[in-house]
């Protein structure tokens, strides 16, 4: 009888909502293969890296991170060759280094250039086909134990193992899911993206854009409800340009209005979606979003820009104004509604008064919130070769101009909510303060409420409680609890 205890695995993960989601679906299909989550790197079996290519320092985190771990391969205070069973390298516990994987979009990428870096990597796979995971696994343990039995194992350097796919027929919500919390689910309905602005390598590194078969969105949200979910998020790069490739699109037009309706008809509680463009906002989804009791009053709605000169190299295919006029749409239909964007300060060829128009927009909207970012260059993209780089300094000093004006603005919308009751999904309790519980209003406000005395976390965890809204901070609202719903 074999009494050893299960492999396990560690993932982490960089980059956004789609990376998320492919996390829980590498979890999923590992644990179906037996493997077991460990609670730290240092107790893996297998270290996977879901990885974010759009920003330089997301390589960055990921090279310094991938690197810091060669240690565990080559410490001996933690690994050293058995006297029993030489030359099999151990932990203290009996356990062989861990293996590394890196997936997602650098692993797509890069390939196997990324060994170059990084030798003792085991496993590179890309984003079409991170259900060959287990797999790759199960080959990665042969490789390691066929070495190790002609006494040529090396943990820094191993035979790695690397399979890139150019394409995908599947969809990763087809595949098993190990959800990170039980009453929320991310339901991917598009894969890639068509649009090629200059500045992103999504379209390269994620493929061309593709819909799920209206039909199987649905069965799959109606699944989530039976299995207690309460909130879904739906997924894609451009989640609503959803459908102008199915067969039910009307001249290619998309069909997101259609699955939202439908989704929400499942009995979901709560329904939001990321992200989308500009360009592809329709009225008919605005009105959805309005009439829809599930559909969540918050949209994160990218920018990038304020100048119509920066967003024609950009590659946006809108202007500030058109913008500007969907935000007056969503105000008018959906009063309260909470608004996020990105917006990139330092794109080639922006100027002062570039920059002044991006920051007048900002502070004209009055965003919740705003993930802003320095222009970073991504190799094979269009806005790679342009020139006229903005200099270092000036570019900061601009991006810090924004983050004031953006933490200003995001307190304004917070205070404006003191004195009001909230519906509030809690996910836990507060990083800071156990005794204090956390989740996001229906505006997807985080919020903080005193667990009552006597409670436990387990208590309220994954439930919709009403509360009352008493302080507000730049990120954050405080109130207290008035009842569950």
């Amino acid at each position: 009888m074999n009494t050893s205890p299960a492999p396990s695995y560690y993932i982490k993960t960089f980059g956004c909502q789609m990376n998320k989601h492919d996390s829980e679906v590498a979890a999923g299909l590992l644990e179906v293969e037996g493997l077991q989550p460990a609670e730290s790197e240092a107790a893996a079996d297998l270290i996977v890296f879901l990885t974010c290519c759009v920003r330089e320092n997301a390589d960055e985190r990921l090279q310094g991170q991938v690197a810091s771990l060669k240690a565990l391969k080559t410490n001996p205070e933690k690994y050293r060759l058995s006297e029993e069973d030489e030359p099999r390298i151990e932990c203290g516990a009996g356990q062989a280094p861990p293996l590394i994987a890196v997936g997602g979009c650098i692993g797509q990428r890069d390939g196997e250039k990324l060994l170059e870096s990084l030798p003792h990597v085991d496993i590179v796979f890309g984003t079409h086909n991170i259900e060959r995971l287990p797999a790759l696994y199960q080959q990665a343990v042969a490789k390691r134990e066929a070495a190790e039995l002609a006494g040529s194992y090396v943990a820094w350097q191993p035979d790695a193992t690397v399979e890139i796919e150019e394409d995908s027929d599947s969809f990763a919500a087809d595949l098993p899911t190990a959800r990170e919390h039980p009453w929320h689910a991310w339901l991917p309905i598009t894969q890639g993206c068509d649009n090629f602005c200059t500045y992103c390598i999504v379209p390269y590194v994620r493929g061309r854009e593709k819909s799920r078969p209206m039909a199987d969105v649905v069965e799959h949200a109606r699944q989530l409800v039976a299995d207690g979910v309460l909130e879904i998020t739906l997924l894609g790069q451009n989640v609503n340009s959803y459908g102008h490739d199915l067969p039910e699109s009307v001249n290619g037009a998309p069909l997101f209005a259609e699955i939202l309706r439908r989704v929400a008809e499942t009995g979901i509680k709560r329904l939001g979606f990321a992200t989308s463009h500009p360009k592809d906002l329709l009225p008919e989804t605005i009105e959805v979003m309005a009439t829809t009791p599930a559909v969540m009053h918050h949209l994160h709605l990218p920018v990038q820009s304020g100048s119509n000169a920066v967003l024609d190299a950009m590659g946006r295919n809108y202007t500030r104004e058109q913008y500007l006029d969907l935000v007056a749409q969503l105000r008018a239909a959906i009063p309260g509604i909470t608004l996020s964007t990105d917006m990139i300060v330092g794109f080639p060829g922006e100027t002062d008064d570039d920059f002044e128009d991006s920051l007048a927009l900002a502070e004209e909207v009055v965003y919740d919130q705003m993930f802003t970012f320095l222009y970073s260059k991504r190799e094979g993209t269009p806005a790679a070769a342009m020139t006229h780089e903005v200099p270092a300094d000036i570019a900061q000093e601009r991006f810090n101009r924004l983050v004031e004006c953006v933490q200003s603005s995001a307190r304004i919308c917070n205070e404006r909510l003191v004195g009001s009751t909230q519906e509030v999904l809690i996910e836990g309790s507060s990083k800071r303060d156990a005794h204090m519980l956390t989740g996001r209003t229906f505006g997807s406000k985080v919020m903080h409420v005193p667990l009552p005395e006597g409670a436990c976390i387990d208590d309220f965890a994954g439930r919709i409680v009403t509360a009352h809204v008493e302080e507000a901070s730049t990120w954050f609202l405080r109130g207290s609890l008035l009842d569950r719903t």
